[in-house]
């Protein structure tokens, strides 16, 4: 298997190169980071032909989409769904022409499940309901590219694996405050209120909504075994921690870290987004032999020892 030929696709994003790292690190030695859009178009069904021809890759990790926070889904409902539906189809209907792929690893997001999903989110419960509204686009376009592989291992015995990340957070993550996730979003507004010395940080939401946070490195463990894990079929898998924390419990963690001694106030009139998420993990260490290495308070101090050093930098 190490000597097998890994395509990853969104490599130089936040998760793919931890991926990279990840295989690299445990001895895969012929692993192909892709490139950006402005290189490889994977809307463009062509250019996708054309790249499994250049590189003829025997497994294919597909990590590449179009996202963002609360505010860029809720801003950018048709960009979302259109360029992570059109990048996956194309991906995918390519490598079934192709035909000498051992395996398709694909990885959807905890956006995929219903808005109101009985805590911890099982599988089966993928499509019993509607997604939270403002991320309803990029959840509906990744699940439906799950059941587009389920359907492609049923008509042409298509190998892929179905990953379902909770949120994510670590090093390199996206620091852009018109478009980050929520660890990131929170770090800025602190560190904005400690530049300025302002007494207090409004929020979005009421603060009641709770999360799970996945460190990146750990999902990239989950996706490296998955890769050649015989037992596993299209089905979906989650892959978490399988603990929840409040957004009121997470500023205030992340205020003690960063040593910010203000005010927490909270914009009511800003969604809270799904009221909870919390995902049921067995399957994945059943299947996978998966086990989070990184706690939460741990992951957020890896995370703000390479903001800091990045800022510093830039």
């Amino acid at each position: 298997m190490q000597q097998d030929r890994i395509l990853v696709t969104g490599a130089y994003g936040f998760l793919g190169k931890a991926v990279c790292d990840d295989l690299i690190s445990n001895g895969f030695t012929d692993v192909i980071p892709l490139a950006g859009k402005s290189k490889w178009d994977l809307t463009k069904q062509k250019q996708v032909d054309y790249l499994l021809s250049e590189f003829r890759p025997d497994y294919v990790v597909h990590l590449a989409a179009r996202v963002g926070g609360i505010g860029a889904n809720k801003d950018n409902p048709g960009l979302f769904m259109y360029e992570n539906l059109a990048m996956g189809v194309n991906l995918i209907e390519s490598c079934r022409k192709y035909g000498k792929l051992k395996r398709f690893v694909m990885v959807g997001t905890v956006c995929e499940y219903p808005k109101f999903t009985p805590v911890p989110f099982n599988e089966d419960d993928l499509w019993n309901g509607y997604p939270e509204e403002t991320n309803a686009p990029y959840g509906i376009a990744k699940k439906t590219l799950m059941e587009l592989l389920i359907a492609y291992n049923k008509q042409y015995n298509f190998n892929s694996v179905n990953l379902v990340p909770v949120n994510m957070y670590g090093p390199y993550d996206n620091f852009d405050p018109k478009s980050s996730h929520v660890i990131p979003a929170l770090i800025l507004k602190i560190q904005e209120a400690i530049d300025g010395n302002k007494d207090s940080v409004v929020c979005w939401g009421t603060g009641d909504a709770s999360r799970e946070f996945l460190y990146v490195y750990d999902c990239a463990q989950a996706i490296r075994l998955s890769i050649d894990n015989e037992q596993l079929g299209a089905d979906p898998i989650n892959v978490g921690t399988g603990q929840e924390i409040k957004i009121s419990d997470l500023i205030h963690l992340l205020c003690d870290l960063m040593g910010y001694k203000g005010k927490i106030e909270w914009d009511t009139s800003k969604p809270d987004g799904q009221p909870r998420r919390c995902l049921d993990i067995s399957r994945s260490k059943r299947l996978l032999g998966y086990e989070p290495q990184i706690n939460l308070e741990d992951g957020l101090k890896k995370t703000l020892e390479w903001w800091y050093d990045f800022r510093n930098r830039v």
